[in-house]
């Protein structure tokens, strides 16, 4: 039997496994609490399921636009110029993806060749590494510490710069860490990219999901920086459309175009009905409420789940500035992250995913998703704190 090519020789997702573990577990009867997910889980907002079902009544089931329904990309425009301060064609500078991951995938086959380095954090999203090596790229981790928030600071960018350097991709807020950049992080991280001529692909699939009077910026709205940035978004976590699928990019012609052939070729688009339905959801005023509401009560889970980590011994954990996850230091547990984050499953029935997944720096740390109800994270913790005593 002839060999499998190399480029396919890349770890599974471990997010992904540990997600599937833990639903095997439930299946099979026992009590498992998740905090692993990388979504919300509240189910869409009744306004934008209703959008859906009348899409589909009006026969909305034929194969859409490759770069996405006309009048998607129209409330997509607008929503990026008012919030994001980014002017975007909707005709030429703006594709709607499978998802936000099928947009950071594209666009990294689109800008990276081989021998191309691409600067990472370290911890990152598993998904950054993979997209890259496919790619033919080098993966060059920039560490990034718990003293900063875990925020990726410019000076450890520009140690990590050479000439080989074509792309740096950002992620704010951060997952797994719940990092935000703050406006100046990316005033420097745009110094860099206009001194030494590299691209930024910005990951902001998190953007509405901020805490402590903190707000989002994007990179591309900074001076010199829409040209030589790809920012990729979606409906995913802030209109809580997982399984839906969609996602968006917005950047320059000259680069989205070319982003455009690898669409075509690979997904041709997204469904058009769901389409249909996230062009009002962006219009319609019902799901800033929704969003609203969501941010708070993830808001006051993060404080529960910090209160209680940090009541765990040998656990310590910072507060998390956005999205939904904690990043809780183990190294007091003497154990790996892999093996405490087992334990946690098999002994306490909690599904948590070990930072060693995003990273050589993650090492040391459980990834824990506040996306559920705050009784399964009051009971999660006690599990946590009954079973750890074993270790």
């Amino acid at each position: 039997m002839r060999a499998i090519a190399e480029r396919a020789k890349i770890p599974r997702s471990a997010t992904v496994g540990i997600e599937n573990k833990a639903a095997e577990m439930k299946r099979a009867g026992i009590d498992v609490i998740s905090l692993a997910a990388g979504q919300p889980d509240f189910v869409t907002p009744q306004h934008i399921r209703e959008y859906a079902k009348k899409a589909l009544d009006e026969g909305y089931t034929f194969y859409p636009p490759s770069p996405g329904l006309p009048e998607l990309r129209e409330a997509i425009s607008e929503k990026v110029a008012e919030r994001n301060g980014i002017e975007a064609d909707p005709k030429l500078e703006i594709i709607v993806t499978v998802g936000g991951k099928q947009g950071v995938f594209s666009t990294i086959l689109t800008l990276v060749g081989p021998s191309d380095e691409v600067i990472i954090a370290d911890p990152s999203w598993v998904t950054y590494e993979p997209c890259i090596r496919l790619a033919g790229g080098k993966v060059v981790p920039v560490p990034v510490r718990e003293q900063d928030q875990f925020r990726l600071m410019p000076k450890a960018i520009s140690n990590a710069v050479t000439t080989k350097t074509k792309l740096v991709i950002i992620n704010s807020p951060n997952n797994p860490t719940g990092s935000v950049l703050r406006r100046e992080d990316l005033k420097g991280i745009a110094e860099i990219a206009r001194d030494k001529d590299l691209f930024i692909l910005s990951d902001e699939i998190y953007e509405y999901l901020v805490y402590d009077n903190l707000t989002h910026s994007s990179i591309a709205s900074l001076p010199g920086m829409r040209e030589r940035t790809i920012t990729v978004n979606g409906f995913s976590k802030a209109y809580s459309m997982t399984g839906w699928r969609l996602g968006y990019l917005v950047g320059p012609k000259e680069i989205v175009q070319h982003i455009l052939a690898i669409h075509e070729h690979s997904v041709t688009g997204p469904t058009s009905f769901a389409q249909k339905a996230a062009a009002q959801a962006l219009k319609d005023p019902r799901s800033a409420e929704s969003i609203k509401a969501m941010v708070t009560e993830f808001d006051r889970r993060r404080n529960v789940m910090i209160e209680g980590l940090n009541r765990i011994p040998g656990i310590s954990c910072i507060k998390p500035s956005g999205a939904f996850y904690a990043f809780a230091n183990i190294g007091a547990l003497g154990k790996s992250s892999m093996d405490v984050a087992s334990h946690l499953l098999e002994k306490g029935h909690v599904a948590t995913i070990p930072g060693a997944a995003f990273g050589e720096r993650g090492e040391g740390f459980l990834r824990l998703s506040f996306a559920n109800s705050k009784e399964n994270i009051v009971k999660a913790l006690d599990r946590m704190k009954d079973t750890l005593k074993e270790l």
